[in-house]
């Protein structure tokens, strides 16, 4: 199954720039389900996972990551 994953970068200590200056960031990725889904993300892009959201009924799934000094939110969907 394919799903698209946005990320959009939240807060960064060496840029502080606004959130609204920030576009998503949009990929797609091949997987067995929203969990390995979000995996290959964070491998692809060496991101660490800080929270998700994984709702039962196969909605959107919400995530925060970092890395370094960066934070973003993650929307992951079946595309």
């Amino acid at each position: 199954m394919q799903y698209t994953i946005e990320a959009r970068e939240l807060t960064s200590q060496s840029t502080r720039r606004p959130l609204a200056e920030s576009a998503p960031r949009r990929t797609t990725i091949e997987a067995e389900d929203v969990e390995q889904a979000i995996n290959r993300f964070l491998i692809q892009r060496d991101f660490e996972l800080v929270s998700v959201t994984t709702p039962a009924r196969g909605e959107e799934s919400i995530a925060t990551v970092r890395n370094g000094d960066s934070v973003f939110l993650v929307r992951v969907y079946a595309a």
